[in-house]
């Protein structure tokens, strides 16, 4: 590949990636989810069977992994599901030869029994809005000119012919919060980067990460996109360092995603051989890379400052705050963290404006979310809907509702660090400010939805059992406080529980939250309370 230097090369760059484009292409479905239920064989069915009569495409995640292994094909758009590796010779013979549909591989409406030809119609996706995820099946995340022909990397060509102020106000403008926990607003975070920055001598260091390590039961959101589009998220990120002014970055992915980690070392490798990264970025005199740092698995590295200290090389546990990174952070540098769907949203506001992205969501709340939706529902999945949506509407409108009859009973949002929401409140809009005013959080976007035969007493030693196991043990408070409580609830799963244990849970829920030192502990009382 030729090292691009202009936006010119770009604009050249991205008429040949649109040259190459396939309009009929098949799509498979070919995340870490899709491997665990055979995908493999089906796109090695496809190379045996279909090479030559239609172009392959081996892809991320298409989010309806209820219905794994799935294809689309295109233009047209159809949509089949549960695929076993000898229906393939039946696929290209009548649909792809012949235009035949076959009616078993359709999705089918559980209660109406209604078959749907088409990606669009199905209600799983059609009432979500998938700015983030949409691009999942036109992209083979392993190679950058499936990315350029969709727009890719257009978006940095213009932020880096605009002031950092102005892009730093865009991001302010649009209203984008961080997806990866609180929902801190981004572009203050920025601001406060870049007058760090500005502040510290024009030849110090400065730093951004990505926070990939996403470590709650049943999320897989941020494993999902650097699996299936990891240059959305490095153009964000080279955005994001400039407009902060840091010249390196770091992507914190935990070991335990391995086609993650594959995906976007050899994105950050393609982008780095065609100047997107590197020295003089595009003429701009820009000079900014990205390595790798892969976690261990440790929950508690999702917290900024043990993210630091595992990147580091340090154990990683929570530091006293202030100073906080964005004054002293990776190696005592300046350092701005986000996580891997805050990245993944810049290039589109950049390149939409800050007017279309704040148009979606809620007064407070802005945007997309994508929820990983799990538990007792009938179509499991990536679900990508705007803020303010209803628990509702997510669950029984895009997951079908509760499978074999089965009331519903709670809904787990945020994690062993949000709370469980009970049926009275399912029609809550899930945005930050509503989450947290009943209790929950948003956390990083895991759903776990529960049914009537779900024990929360159960649930809730569920939780405090993995809590415990992650805890880093710094804080008494949480080392030894989250350790009785699971005591005191496993009494009560065992019958020996006495009523006066209720009270001594509820006293010693908010004591582990009021005194521990980081998010971990002071959030993992929710599940009790």
């Amino acid at each position: 590949m030729k090292r691009i230097k202009t936006s010119e090369d770009l604009q050249e760059l991205h008429k040949r990636a649109l040259e190459k484009k396939k309009e009929r292409f098949v799509s498979i479905s070919s995340g870490t989810c899709g491997q665990a239920r055979g995908s493999q064989k089906i796109v090695d069915a496809f190379e045996k069977e279909a090479k030559g009569k239609i172009d392959i495409k081996i892809t991320g995640c298409h989010g309806f992994c209820e219905a794994e292994p799935n294809i689309i094909l295109f233009p047209e758009g159809i949509f089949y599901q549960h695929l076993k590796p000898e229906d393939v010779e039946g696929i290209v013979e009548n649909t792809i030869i012949l235009g035949k549909i076959i009616d078993k591989h359709l999705y089918k409406d559980p209660e109406s029994g209604k078959p749907y030809i088409y990606q669009q119609d199905i209600p799983f996706y059609k009432v979500q809005k998938r700015h983030l995820l949409g691009n999942n099946p036109f992209i083979d995340p392993t190679n950058i000119d499936d990315y350029l022909a969709m727009d890719g990397y257009l978006s940095l060509a213009k932020a880096l012919k605009i002031s950092q102020d102005e892009i730093i106000e865009n991001i302010k403008n649009a209203g984008l919060r961080g997806r990866g926990g609180a929902g801190f607003p981004t572009g203050k975070k920025w601001e406060m980067a870049r007058k760090q920055a500005v502040s510290c001598q024009p030849s110090a260091v400065s730093y951004i990460i990505c926070n990939a390590d996403e470590g709650d039961p049943g999320a897989y959101m941020d494993r999902s996109l650097l699996e299936g589009n990891p240059h959305s998220v490095i153009e964000g990120m080279i955005i994001g360092a400039y407009a902060i002014g840091a010249n390196e970055g770091w992507i914190y992915v935990r070991n335990e995603y391995p086609l993650a980690v594959k995906n976007v070392s050899i994105a950050i490798e393609q982008a780095r051989e065609l100047g997107f990264l590197g020295k003089d970025i595009l003429g701009s005199g820009f000079d900014f890379d990205i390595r790798i740092a892969r976690g261990a698995g440790a929950f508690v590295c999702g917290e900024e400052t043990a993210l630091i200290q595992s990147i580091e090389g340090k154990r990683g546990s929570p530091k006293q705050r202030p100073p906080y990174p964005v004054e002293k952070g990776l190696f005592g540098k300046p350092t701005n963290i986000n996580n891997v769907e805050t990245w993944a949203n810049i290039s589109q506001i950049i390149d939409k404006g800050a007017e279309w992205f704040s148009s979606i969501g809620t007064g407070t709340s802005k945007g997309t979310k994508i929820f990983s939706l799990v538990g007792k529902v009938k179509n499991t999945g990536l679900v990508e809907v705007p803020m303010g949506m209803t628990l509702r509407e997510v669950i029984f409108d895009v997951g079908g509702g509760i499978p074999d009859g089965k009331k519903f009973k709670a809904v787990q949002t945020g994690g062993p660090s949000g709370g469980c929401i009970p049926e009275k409140l399912l029609d809550l809009p899930v945005d930050y400010d509503s989450l947290t005013k009943v209790g929950s959080i948003m956390g990083s976007g895991g759903m776990i939805v529960m049914d009537e035969n779900t024990c929360m007493v159960d649930v809730a030693k569920y939780f405090l059992t993995f809590l415990q196991d992650e805890s880093c043990g710094k804080c008494l408070s949480c080392r030894k406080g989250i350790q009785k409580m699971l005591e005191i609830v496993t009494d009560i799963t065992e019958g020996k529980g006495k009523e006066e244990d209720l009270e001594t849970l509820k006293d010693l829920a908010y004591v582990v939250k009021d005194t521990s030192l980081c998010g971990l502990g002071q959030t993992a009382p929710n599940p009790v309370l």
